[in-house]
């Protein structure tokens, strides 16, 4: 078995008299500590080599390695597995070489202060990441607690809410939490003009006014959400699309001919950290993919041009592939091969050609076939009638 050699050691606005003895003797018989500037500024009584974070910082890996042998310690703030580099570094060197000694996270230190159950709320990061992935999470009565990337996210943050009919939401921008200077900042994001620290944690309690935005983050967002030209999966059926290929946090799904990203979008908002890329061979309506990503909460959708089977030759192996249109026996071929292991695929189609392609397919392959057929109540004259969709034929497989 391995034999721990790193030690990731979390540190807060208190320095070394805040640490618990363990971690304080650990840092104070380090050969090396590896951190920035404000953790070399909070343990500088410590004499050890000192080593800045590496530029760029996935360097951070190779520069640990050639430390072993050495007494070495990584200082992260508050807790280190906690949207912190700890996690990362866990990924790429064996667990059992390190030893973890985490400090109050930033987030308790917090919900401490604004006097919220940690069961209650939901904490986020979009330090040194889009500010955008919050959207999904601006719901009613929903109190948030993020990881900013910088002073101006506060302001950016209360944009957002605004925008969406959040204007009365209550903000508070909590600084340099634990130490000497730490500093509070409350206001509504309607009226947020407040100047903060660049380093902070901001506590949202959203409050939806009469004008809010109704966008939760289980599937069927309203049609009218997105921009598009008129071709997409609509509502009713998108639900039961996303219903099918089943989000999951960290899963990636391929939208093979996304055109106006609202699949792969809503799979995104439907669960952490999931990824997708949009295969779609027309420029205008990958542009409208990549604005309804944004204003959706969904920034690291990918987009490529091109069409199946040849695009997806070299893409990462999905765990989800929805095909919205012009479905082709060549094309699911190419996307069943190259699913994980319970992989899911869903293939809607409207037309004839589309449809016998799936029938084929669920002959081959099994699965569930399914016909959907939706109609809305539109205005007919001075009354309302319904007014049907194209149907829907829906073939959807688990890759065993």
């Amino acid at each position: 078995m391995a034999e721990a050699w790193l030690h990731i050691v979390g540190i807060g606005e208190d320095g070394m008299a805040g640490l618990a003895p363990a971690a304080r003797g650990v840092v104070e018989a380090a050969e090396v500590i590896v951190g920035g500037d404000r953790h070399h500024d909070l343990s500088a009584a410590v004499t050890a080599e000192r080593v800045a974070w590496p530029s760029p910082f996935d360097a951070l890996i190779d520069m640990l390695r050639g430390f072993r042998g050495r007494r070495v310690v990584v200082l992260a703030t508050g807790d280190p597995l906690w949207f912190s580099v700890g996690a990362r570094i866990g990924r790429a060197i064996d667990p059992a070489e390190i030893t973890y000694h985490p400090h109050l996270s930033a987030f308790q230190l917090a919900a401490a202060r604004m006097g919220w159950s940690m069961a209650d709320l939901d904490t986020l990061t979009v330090h040194g990441r889009p500010v955008e992935q919050m959207i999904p999470f601006i719901q009613p009565g929903a109190r948030l607690l993020i990881l900013t990337t910088g002073a101006e996210t506060p302001g950016q943050i209360a944009r957002f809410l605004s925008r969406r009919g959040y204007g009365a939401s209550r903000m508070s921008v909590l600084a340099r939490m634990g130490g000497p200077d730490e500093a509070r900042f409350d206001g509504v994001a309607e009226a947020w003009d407040h100047a903060v620290p660049e380093f902070n944690t901001l506590a949202v309690e959203c409050i939806a006014g009469t004008d809010a935005v109704l966008a939760p983050r289980t599937p069927g967002l309203a049609d009218d959400l997105f921009r598009h030209d008129g071709t997409m999966t609509k509502q009713e059926v998108r639900a039961v699309t996303l219903a099918r290929l089943m989000p999951q946090r960290g899963a990636l799904l391929w939208d093979v001919g996304c055109g106006c990203g609202s699949v792969a979008v809503e799979w995104m908002r439907a669960a952490r950290d999931a990824g997708a890329i949009g295969i779609e061979p027309r420029a205008d309506r990958r542009a409208l993919a990549g604005e309804n990503a944004q204003a959706l909460g969904a920034p690291r959708l990918e987009l490529i041009e091109g069409r199946a089977p040849g695009a997806l030759a070299d893409l990462p192996a999905p765990d989800a592939v929805f095909f919205g249109g012009g479905v082709s026996a060549d094309g699911l071929a190419a996307a069943l091969a190259a699913l994980r292991p319970l992989g899911r695929l869903v293939c809607n189609a409207v037309t004839l050609d589309s449809e016998a392609v799936l029938l084929d397919a669920h002959a081959r392959h099994g699965g569930e076939l399914t016909r959907l057929a939706v109609a809305r109540a539109e205005p007919v004259g001075p009354r309302r009638g319904w007014r049907p969709m194209m149907p829907v034929t829906q073939w959807s497989v688990v890759k065993r």
